[in-house]
């Protein structure tokens, strides 16, 4: 029922971050309803003229400001409702032209451009407990390897974007990255990932990720604890009350 999230901030004009802050908040109720309290989301990328239509509907803007202050919304709205974003995909995926459930894309930009743009979003959310990697190759830094397993693009994440959280690798089992699982899985926990993310519900390769994975480094183990020591409950609110309210701004954006 909800439209997509590029399509809503671009019709909210001033009023997005409030919108998906609103709609964050509701969704955040529903997932705790049936017991999830974790949600990947906020999308910090930034949507440009060639990102990928599997990704670029799902971002929040075209430039890093105002990606910064919807993706802030969404995660209070979900921190607010007890769950705890997962803000991804980390250093950004926006640049990418290629379905990395597919294939793997390369990024040419220099590190000034990526500086400027692509990691400007993330140091806006230096608090959020939980964060996403990208399956990418950032060329100015390793030609050779995707982000979720470059150690030097793990340094730039932790040391000059400033991640401080517990890093999720993106789902393993999608076909940018090279080689079988527990190749994947390897050079993922080598790069420095905290936690090998698998998504296909296969019970043998469930079992295959995390042998490979093995068991938390003290230094991911304390991010853990950390994220989890932020789960709390649910602040309370009137969600009919809420409902109401994005209505009211659904209505207004499509009187405008």
């Amino acid at each position: 029922e909800w439209l997509p999230p590029l399509d809503t901030v671009q019709a909210a004009g001033a009023d997005a971050a409030r919108l998906m802050g609103l709609r964050m908040r509701v969704i955040a109720e529903e997932l705790r309803a049936v017991g999830i309290d974790a949600n990947c989301a906020p999308v910090a990328d930034i949507a440009g003229q060639g990102t990928h239509p599997f990704l670029r509907n799902r971002c929040y803007g075209t430039d890093a400001e105002t990606v910064a202050r919807v993706g802030r919304a969404v995660a209070d709205g979900l921190l607010a409702g007890g769950v705890l974003p997962v803000v991804k995909h980390l250093p950004g995926h926006g640049r990418a032209t290629l379905d990395t459930h597919h294939e793997l894309p390369v990024v040419t930009a220099s590190r000034e451009e990526l500086a400027a743009t692509d990691f400007a979003p993330f140091p806006a959310r230096p608090a959020l407990p939980m964060a996403m990697t990208a399956h990418i190759i950032f060329a100015a830094y390793d030609a050779a390897r995707p982000a979720t397993q470059s150690p030097g693009m793990i340094r730039v994440i932790r040391d000059q974007i400033g991640f401080r959280g517990l890093l999720l690798t993106d789902d393993l089992n999608m076909q940018a990255l090279s080689g079988d699982l527990a190749s994947r899985t390897r050079a993922s926990m080598a790069a420095g990932c905290d936690i090998a993310l698998h998504c296909k519900g296969d019970m043998d390769e469930m079992l295959m990720v995390a042998g490979e994975a093995s068991d938390m480094r003290p230094d991911t183990l304390a991010r853990a604890k950390a994220a989890l020591a932020r789960r709390r409950a649910p602040d309370p609110v009137d969600i009919a009350g809420l409902e109401a309210d994005l209505r009211g701004l659904m209505a207004a954006r499509d009187d405008g």
